[in-house]
Order: structure tokens, then C-alpha cells, then sequence
């Protein structure tokens, strides 16, 4: 798989305006001034590196639609894909009791050999895994005590005092 990466030197693509190549590049990073002014300083930057050809590509072509003019720049760097071995088996024996007891694969799987563990099965698609619930019984309250007020009867709301009158302020008047 090869690798790629994405370098700047402050050139922008024939016809574009730089102060707006600038903005969309302040915009696009979000990136102040000062940054912006040492992507186009000249010097060659690395934008972003250990990129795949795809994301390599999309890099180019925003960079590109933004005004900026990049170089996309194959990495040496080669990675050797390792295929892995598969793990060793481990021997699970069902214990008389229920339980399951392991056989150690390397010295480290030893400590864990006397460990009591329960034996979880997998229950089957669509099976419901939790405990069956017991039905609730509504709790036994006595409303013996209580009654019923007839039909417009008064059920002892506050009453409402009716507000004092206002005083009478027609004798004021405010000096100049």
C-alpha cells in the first residue's frame, strides 16, 4: 500500500486571486493570519502526510477548488502487511458442577487454571435475557375515612378579601 503526502509552497493557480486563495485557506484550516502567512512564506510545507490515495486525492482536489496549487508526493515508506497466526486453541471441559474449567495455554493462562468461573451460555436470537418479573400487587390503602361533598358544595377554598380602595392622591401635585 503506498502512501502519500500533501506539500505547499505558497503558489496559487494561474488567475486566482492570492488575498482570496489566502481567505479560503484561513478558512478551510482555520487558521490565523500569522499561519497564513508562513504557508506562503515560499518555503515547502508539509500539509499532511501517511495519507492513502484516496484521501490524498480529496486533499488535492479542496486545495485546488480553495485556489492553492499542491504537490501530492508518493512516500517511500513501503508497509510490509503481516498476516497473523491464529490464536492457539483453548480447551474448555465442562466441570461436574457446572462450571467451566480452563486449560492453560502459556504460563501467564496459568494463574487463571483454579478460577471458578460460572458457565454463561448464549442464549438465542431474539431470546428475552432478562429474569421473568414478579406481577405487581397495588399496595392496600384504606379510603374508609374519606367521603364525598355534594355536588356545589364549597370545599374550602381560601376566599379572596376584596383590595382596599385606593387612596385618594387628587390633593398632590409635584413642584417645578
Amino acid at each position: 500500500m503506498n502512501l502519500y503526502e500533501i506539500a505547499f509552497s505558497g503558489q496559487t493557480l494561474p488567475g486566482a486571486q492570492p488575498e482570496l486563495v489566502r481567505a479560503n485557506l484561513a478558512r478551510l484550516f482555520q487558521a490565523d493570519e500569522q499561519r497564513i502567512a508562513l504557508l506562503f512564506s515560499g518555503r515547502r510545507i508539509v500539509i499532511k502526510s501517511n495519507l492513502d490515495s484516496a484521501a490524498a486525492e480529496k486533499y488535492r482536489s479542496t486545495l485546488e477548488r480553495a485556489g492553492a496549487v499542491v504537490e501530492v508526493v508518493a512516500l517511500d515508506i513501503q508497509i510490509e502487511e503481516v498476516e497473523l497466526a491464529p490464536p492457539p486453541p483453548i480447551a474448555i471441559a465442562p466441570a461436574p458442577t457446572g462450571r467451566l474449567q480452563v486449560a492453560p495455554r502459556d504460563e501467564y493462562m496459568a494463574a487463571f487454571s483454579e478460577v471458578d468461573a460460572p458457565d454463561f451460555g448464549i442464549a438465542p436470537v431474539g431470546a428475552n435475557l432478562q429474569d421473568a418479573l414478579p406481577e405487581a400487587t397495588p399496595p392496600a390503602v384504606d379510603f374508609s375515612q374519606f367521603s364525598l361533598a355534594p355536588v356545589g358544595s364549597d370545599m374550602g377554598q381560601k376566599k379572596t378579601e376584596n383590595a382596599a380602595p385606593a387612596p385618594d392622591t387628587s390633593h398632590l401635585k409635584l413642584q417645578d
